[in-house]
Order: C-alpha cells, then sequence, then structure tokens
C-alpha cells in the first residue's frame, strides 16, 4: 500500500506475455514496464521508452499488482517464472519490488522465480532494495567501450558496468546479454577486451551472443548491418579464447 496516498500501488505497463522462452529461464510470464532510460538504435520496442505519456496508437496500462496478479495466476502451473522487462524495469523499482514480494507472498505463486532483464543503468541500492524479493537478473552491456556505448543508447555504461559487478557478488547474476551489430561493436580486440573485462568478474559466467536483427527495428542512417551467422561463432571462439563461459549465440 501506499503509504502517502492509502491505495495500492500502481505502475505502468506496455504489455504482458503469458508464455515465453526467451526471457530468463524455462518458460516464463513477462512483464514489460513502461519507461526506458536508454534510447538504443537497435531498439525493437521504441514504444516502450517514453515514461506514461500515451503515444500515437499506444496508450501503456496504469496497473495495481493485484491487477497483474490475476494475469499471472492462470499462468502460474505452466511458467517457471516471472520476469519483469521493458523499457527498462528498474525505472520503476517500487512498483518492481511491490510485485516480486506479492508472487513471494501467495502460496499459489510462491514457486516462481522473479527475474529482472534489464541494461543495467541503475544505481546500486535499486539492487540491494530487489535482492531480498529477486531471484537473478540478465543485463544487457551493448558496448565495453563508453564512446561505442555512448552511440548506441544515448548513455554511458558506467553503471551498467557497475551492475554487473554488483550483481555477481549479490549472487544475482543470471547472464550478460551482448547484442552484437556489426562494424559497430564487433572489432576483434574490442571483443577480446569485453572478455578479460567479463572473466575478470566471473571467468564462468553465462553469456547470451545475440545477433542485431533488422527487422522490426527502427530505421537507421546509414542502415545498421546484421552480424553474419558465421560472424556471430568468431565473436563466440574469440570470448572462450579469453575464459570458460557458457554461452549461447542466438
Amino acid at each position: 500500500m501506499s503509504a502517502t496516498l492509502g491505495r495500492p500501488l500502481k505502475g505502468f505497463v506496455a504489455d504482458t506475455i503469458s508464455f515465453s522462452n526467451v526471457d530468463g529461464p524455462g518458460n516464463r510470464f513477462v512483464v514489460f514496464l513502461q519507461g526506458c532510460n536508454f534510447d538504443c538504435v537497435a531498439c525493437h520496442n521504441p514504444q516502450t521508452i517514453p515514461g506514461h505519456q500515451p503515444l500515437e496508437g499506444f496508450d501503456p496500462h496504469h496497473l495495481g499488482v493485484d491487477d497483474l496478479l490475476e494475469r499471472i495466476r492462470p499462468a502460474a502451473p505452466f511458467v517457471r517464472g516471472i520476469t519483469a522487462s521493458g523499457g527498462e524495469a528498474t525505472q520503476q523499482p517500487t512498483f518492481l519490488h511491490a510485485l516480486f514480494a506479492a508472487v513471494k507472498a501467495e502460496p499459489a505463486l510462491a514457486h516462481l522465480t522473479c527475474f529482472v532483464d534489464s541494461n543495467g543503468a541503475t544505481e546500486q541500492g535499486v539492487w540491494d532494495d530487489l535482492a531480498p524479493v529477486m531471484d537473478g537478473a540478465m543485463i544487457d552491456l551493448k558496448c565495453l567501450d563508453p564512446d561505442i556505448h555512448h552511440q548506441m543508447t544515448g548513455q554511458p555504461n558506467g553503471e551498467v558496468l557497475a551492475s554487473i559487478g554488483h550483481l555477481q557478488r549479490l549472487g544475482l547474476l543470471y547472464e550478460v546479454r551482448l547484442l552484437i551489430m556489426a562494424g559497430v561493436n564487433d572489432d576483434p580486440g574490442l571483443v577480446r577486451r569485453t572478455a578479460e573485462w567479463l572473466a575478470a568478474v566471473n571467468p564462468e559466467m553465462r553469456i547470451k551472443l545475440i545477433g542485431f536483427r533488422a527487422h522490426g527495428a527502427r530505421p537507421h542512417d546509414p542502415p545498421l548491418v546484421e552480424p553474419t551467422p558465421e560472424a556471430l561463432l568468431t565473436v563466440a571462439d574469440l570470448l572462450r579464447q579469453v575464459a570458460d563461459f557458457n554461452i549461447c549465440v542466438v
């Protein structure tokens, strides 16, 4: 309950998906929270970037925790957990904490794991607050190089790197996701430096390599180039030369 308003806490929700097998371990119910602090050139869901402002043809839902629990309950017997995605889920940390706490507190839902799919650009205190009700996080590392990262997202990567290290220390870093864009962040030297940095955090880290796909992305001038399957395997090989990472290529 809101201490100041005396009514159930609500959040801005872009959408929900009852079944997904690409948003964390196993089949999962996914909650896409509205609002993102990045403006990624490769974003496939740009409608989720603004806060709560309606866009033409798209109006985020102002939902309470109970509203989401009503959607989760029918799916609960068929999924392993819940993933909060976005947008950027950590932009609504109080609502996110309340949702996960409610799931943990309800006997019929308590078996579900609660994960966050995040760009990592949030204060460490947010992760500390979520830690008691969260089972893991998947963090997107767009680029280790700060200048390239800024070109890709419009923002620095300091908080992202700090989040990866902090979540590892908390035992809550499930996976780091590397979006590979041909000619942007796939330079072999950069890949090796990235591998060395990640290995210093955890040399057995789970890494998901995701090739940029132009379908559904916003137009860009010059057009963004998809990496070939062979190029992704080359990146994976470069990473494995540094450490015994658990790598998945998609």
